[in-house]
């Protein structure tokens, strides 16, 4: 078996409301912080995982599964999954 180093980063789908987003996109374009360039800001979160396997494919597989079941609410958020070997 080998092990690999799984990244799962879950946001919410374009078309879900992101409050989280839309707050720290207000923060920064005004107050005592200024960065009027910034826009479109959206919050996910980045779980990190290590997983043993096979192959890269089977851990993959495996890591969108938890994805689906635990990680993300397909329903309202969307994932990508990279995997990686660890030495």
């Amino acid at each position: 078996m080998a092990v690999f180093k799984v990244k799962v980063t879950v946001m919410f789908r374009k078309s879900v409301l992101d409050p989280q987003g839309a707050a720290v996109e207000r923060a920064v374009k005004g107050g005592n912080i200024s960065f009027p360039e910034v826009s479109s800001v959206r919050v996910g979160k980045v779980v990190e995982l290590t997983m043993t396997g096979s192959d890269a494919g089977n851990v993959e597989g495996k890591a969108r599964l938890l994805a689906d079941r635990v990680l993300a609410n397909p329903v309202m958020e969307e994932y990508a999954v990279e995997v990686e070997p660890l030495s």
